[in-house]
């Protein structure tokens, strides 16, 4: 093609083509009808015959966002929507291709975020029980294999939980629980036996059958088919403890496992003995300064022994005595009707009163002037002396009930009752009276107290038959040395990241900066308005002038109530077979 460079160089759009000269509107119109031929074969030609390659980048670039083609704007980028991801599908497995195995698991939970331990179906609670947390983790783990779990539609659920009802089924599984904690009551050797899935290799032939075969770890047979399978039931079994903490919530942990209940077991049968502590402070409550700490509490113009708030630990641990031994506790509890209770004798082991260590003090005001427990002059006096000096600084104490089994809020109402007597509202001689059913077959309707500070401590297993209390089961517990192959961590499940140590350590720290923050608040004088009741709660109760328990409102027979209950049972019963008038 002839022409200079600058010629044949192709014009910008909308050109003036007056201007041009001969070769380069030559130049232009043999390359319009190039391009024009090339687009004509390419819209002519079938669909099958683009090539895969082409085709593959066609779709590219068609699905292209405007973003990507550079013809978006900002305001375009903000309206582009992501579709919904699908619902991620459960993947469930084949019982029959495991083993199952019966073990008891013992954990420990902060009950105040809970609505108890014992979940109901169909009932709706504000709060999660911790049977539904647990069931939770036990099934999003494919540890349990309960036979019919069609509505328990929540266990992969993370979106915030509704009140409504929950269900969870345990049929198939073996489940026992050692004690019901109320809402809002901690544990922190609660136990429970479940069966649960096993990694002993299932012998291909019972495979094939279908069958779940249960890996019991009883009796010749069973150890006989161990050694010959080459299966060790703890070294080589799945690391439970590890395995539920990485699902449950960060106040419900796991603690261990025991591999071989007794034949039989029943986590609350075969619980021997219960221990439950309940922990208060000393002062009980911000003690009222002046003179208006140390008024009378009797009525009878007599000078009390420790201020307003202060609790008198010995005149308590007096009274704790009284509970020791078997006594009928139908004063010391709530009456359940539809149990139809007709005996409240328990066994009480040990009822005492101990102090804790109180080196740190983050109620440290109260050492100031006018808060002490006693006037002051007092104090100086009794630190003059040979006696020891009354305590000036707040203190940590727990009392201590170890027993056999309880009753409804058994623990609540014999605290109660210790703290009106650490108060000076009434005598030490109360329990007894109280215990004393022949003179007192009616209850007092006096308050239980708070239920916040509330442990159940341990549950204890003895061997059947035995007199000693000791435990004889055989726990595993977190960092194990016959577990440490299945942990990924250091420390075994223990410590490190994940271990149960350092899951109790963020919990305990989160709750410690609220307590030292709390201490450190300014605290102001006031003047009291009324008569203060300590009951373990975080508040004291203001009221009028107290009303000994001996006094108060008493409540029907228990006999009473029972038939009361029986008797609208029936009516309800009779109401419900009556035949209506269309029937009729």
């Amino acid at each position: 093609m002839s022409g200079t460079a600058e010629e044949q160089q192709i014009p910008p759009s909308q050109p003036d083509y007056s201007t041009w000269t001969s070769s380069s509107l030559i130049a232009r119109i043999t390359e319009l009808e190039r391009q024009l031929h090339t687009r004509t074969a390419e819209y002519a030609a079938p669909p099958a015959a683009k090539q895969p390659e082409a085709a593959s980048q066609e779709t590219a670039k068609s699905t292209k966002t405007p973003n990507e083609t550079g013809s978006s704007s900002p305001t375009d980028k903000k309206k582009q929507v992501r579709p919904p991801k699908p619902p991620k599908q459960r993947k469930e497995i084949d019982p029959s291709r495991y083993h199952t195995r019966f073990i008891a698991l013992k954990f420990a939970y902060l009950g105040q975020r809970y609505n108890g331990l014992e979940h109901a179906n169909g009932n709706a609670t504000p709060l999660p029980t911790i049977e539904e947390e647990v069931y939770k983790a036990l099934r999003k783990t494919r540890l349990i294999f309960p036979t019919d779990t069609s509505d328990d539609e929540f266990v992969e659920s993370l979106a915030p939980r509704e009140t409504k009802p929950y269900w969870i089924n345990w049929d198939g599984c073996d489940y026992s629980k050692a004690g019901r904690t109320d809402r809002g009551v901690s544990a922190f050797g609660q136990v429970i036996g479940i069966r649960v899935r096993s990694t002993r290799p299932k012998r291909m032939e019972a495979v094939q059958a279908g069958e779940n075969v249960d890996t019991a770890m009883q009796g010749t047979e069973d150890a006989q088919a161990l050694a010959e399978d080459g299966w060790d039931d703890v070294e080589d079994e799945l690391p439970y403890v590890s395995i539920l903490n990485k699902v449950l919530p960060e106040d419900i942990r796991v603690l261990a496992w025991c591999p071989r209940p007794p034949k039989d077991f029943d986590a609350r049968f075969s619980c021997g003995e219960r221990h439950y502590k309940y922990f208060f402070t000393q002062p009980a409550f911000s003690p009222t300064p002046g003179p208006s700490g140390l008024k009378s509490r009797d009525g009878k113009g007599t000078t009390p022994k420790y201020r307003e708030g202060w609790l008198d630990i010995d005149a308590m641990r007096e009274a704790a005595k009284y509970f020791e031994g078997t006594h009928d506790f139908r004063n010391f509890c709530k009456l359940d009707v539809t149990k139809q209770i007709e005996s409240f004798h328990r066994d009480i082991f040990r009822a005492d009163i101990e102090v804790l260590d109180a080196k740190t003090r983050p109620l440290g005001y109260v050492t100031r002037p006018g808060f002490r427990a006693v006037e002051d002059s007092a104090v100086e006096q009794s630190a003059e002396s040979s006696e020891a000096p009354l305590p000036t600084a707040s203190q940590v104490y727990v009392f201590n009930l170890e027993g056999s089994a309880f009753l409804w809020h058994q623990v609540r109402h014999i605290v109660s009752v210790l703290f009106l007597v650490g108060q000076g509202l009434e005598p030490p001689s109360i329990v007894a009276d109280l215990l004393d059913v022949s003179k007192n077959p009616r209850k007092p309707t006096y308050e239980m107290a708070s239920d916040a500070p509330l442990v159940l401590w341990d549950c204890v297993y003895p061997t059947k038959g035995s007199s000693s209390r000791a435990d004889t089961l055989e726990w595993i517990y977190a960092g194990d040395v016959r577990q440490i192959k299945h942990q990924l961590g250091k420390g075994g499940g223990k410590f490190g990241l994940g271990g149960i140590v350092e899951d109790l350590w963020s919990v305990w720290r989160q709750r410690k900066m609220d307590e030292i923050l709390a201490g450190a608040l300014p605290i102001w004088e006031r003047k009291n308005r009324g008569q203060k009741i300590f009951l373990g709660a975080n508040h004291s109760k203001t009221g009028g002038d107290y009303i000994p328990v001996m006094h108060k409102r008493k409540t029907e027979l228990v006999e009473v109530q029972n038939a009361r209950w029986l008797a609208s049972k029936q009516r309800k019963t009779e109401a419900g077979s009556k035949p209506t008038k269309m029937e009729m």
